[in-house]
């Protein structure tokens, strides 16, 4: 299967290989991104040295397998290393046979093979320190999901490891354009208005897409992979977020308090409702999933700089607790029985402005700032009776704000008089409560537009799903 996107990530991986030093990469990202896919398709299978850690395999089973690799590729048949120095001892060798010429090492998931007191790191340490990194000649590329341990073990070492990486690559899901190519790449048919539901269920996780069925319908393949009897997304949500973290209780407890409030919670509500303390832990979780695309953090800019809020952005992860983690009514077919069900549009409403959020670069294309400094926030009234919510603003340094107001309908959106006044009161409220005296602009995102008749001219301008695939 030819690659599907990732043309940055491909360019600095070529950047690293040709640049004539020696390099230390670090790829992560969440589980099932394509990590391991991207790196061995990109190099054809050209390693001087592959290796994959197995987080079932005892330390003596790892080295067992590392010694084997060892002997594919051309190394010493014996005698059995009996720790990860013995190891690495070994690579050593191996890689000394072909000096001069460009040696590219790839070992997969790093963090299982540092278990307990293992040594790993150690004698990983010592071999990029005392020979790797003197040999302009070898490419090392370090992969895994389980993000705390990377971003402790190795990006926050304080060890001979400290600054020794020459180059991060994170791999974040596909965007929904991207998996547009990928599902029609596999043959699956759906419009855009389906592949939109499609991504605010499975999100641009290239595992999960690969896992559609081509003869079935959106409805009948989420029955298959999320409530038939043995459907084999039934557990992913905990083996998800086991394999990424070591003390997963904590970040399941912050997603769970996240997905009770759309609008996004502060870090006090988040420790109320998680029942977490508030220290450096907190801090940690919450950096750890914001770099597995799990959340995303906003400005409320009606509290100032107090005003940071937490999002939950990674679809699978809404869905499962919406739909997934409290239903016992072991009907296989749910989804397909529920699909006129009242609620899904208040679902599909909330999942939509987070779709939104994933593609800000999308919508900025789309309203022509791609090139224009901006910063994201949402905003919430203190005063407006009723309420007054904007679900995406956009501050931008040409001295334009963007109040961004998303719906997601099965057809072209029409603004009746109150729905006009509705809006205006918001921008006024908007303006009053900020005192942002330059010009605020209203911005109708949709899946079909808006219809050009009536109350239109209330809107300055408008972004549909169509602008998010580009």
């Amino acid at each position: 299967m030819a690659i599907i996107g990732r043309k940055e990530e491909r360019r600095q991986l070529d950047d690293y290989y040709y640049s004539g030093r020696p390099e230390l990469i670090i790829v992560y990202g969440r589980r099932r991104i394509g990590k391991t896919f991207l790196i061995k398709e990109h190099f054809e299978g050209g390693f001087s040295f592959y290796f994959t850690g197995k987080v079932s395999s005892s330390r003596k089973g790892n080295l067992d397998d590392f010694d084997n690799a060892i002997i594919e590729y051309g190394g010493d048949k014996s005698p059995k290393s009996m720790s990860w120095a013995d190891a690495f001892h070994k690579l050593e060798r191996l890689l000394r046979k072909s000096p001069g010429e460009r040696k590219v090492v790839f070992i997969d998931e790093m963090p299982w093979l540092d278990t307990g007191k293992s040594g790993f790191l150690l004698a990983f340490d010592y071999f990029w320190n005392s020979f790797a990194s003197a040999n302009k000649d070898i490419l090392f590329i370090g992969c895994g999901s389980a993000t705390s341990w990377i971003t402790k073990k190795i990006f926050k070492n304080r060890g001979g490891l400290h600054n020794r990486v020459t180059g991060r690559i994170h791999l974040a899901p596909f965007t929904i354009g991207e998996c547009e190519v990928f599902l029609k790449n596999r043959g699956v048919e759906m419009d855009r208005y389906q592949l939109a539901e499609c991504y605010m269920i499975f999100g641009g996780i290239p595992y999960y897409l690969n896992l559609l069925d081509r003869g079935l319908s959106l409805s009948q393949n989420v029955d298959r992979l999320c409530f038939a009897k043995n459907a084999s997304l039934k557990n992913e949500f905990y083996e998800l977020y086991m394999s990424l973290f070591s003390n997963p209780t904590r970040y399941i407890a912050v997603v769970e308090a996240l997905a009770t409030k759309n609008s996004g919670l502060c870090r006090n509500d988040i420790i109320e409702i998680a029942g977490l303390q508030s220290n450096g832990h907190l801090s940690i979780v919450l950096d750890d999933l914001e770099q597995c695309d799990f959340i995303d953090t906003y400005s409320d800019t009606s509290k100032g700089k107090k005003g940071r809020y937490f999002f939950l952005i990674d679809p699978f992860t809404m869905f499962y607790l919406r739909y997934m983690k409290d239903n016992d009514t072991k009907d296989e077919y749910y989804w397909t029985g529920n699909i006129n069900d009242g609620t899904r549009n208040a679902w599909r409403g909330y999942a939509f402005e987070q779709l939104c959020r994933l593609h800000l670069r999308q919508i900025k294309k789309a309203l022509g700032i791609s090139g224009v400094s901006t910063e994201t926030s949402s905003w919430r009234s203190k005063t407006a009776k009723p309420g007054a919510e904007i679900d995406l603003v956009i501050r931008r340094k040409d001295r334009i704000t963007n109040l961004c107001e998303i719906k997601y309908v099965n057809q072209p959106f029409v603004i009746t008089k109150s729905y006009s006044e509705m809006l205006n009161n918001k921008r006024i409220s908007f303006q009053m409560e900020t005192g942002i005296q330059h010009g605020v602009h209203l911005t109708m995102i949709t899946t079909y537009g808006v219809t050009k008749s009536g109350y239109f001219g209330v809107v300055h301008s408008e972004v549909t799903l169509d602008d998010l695939f580009e």
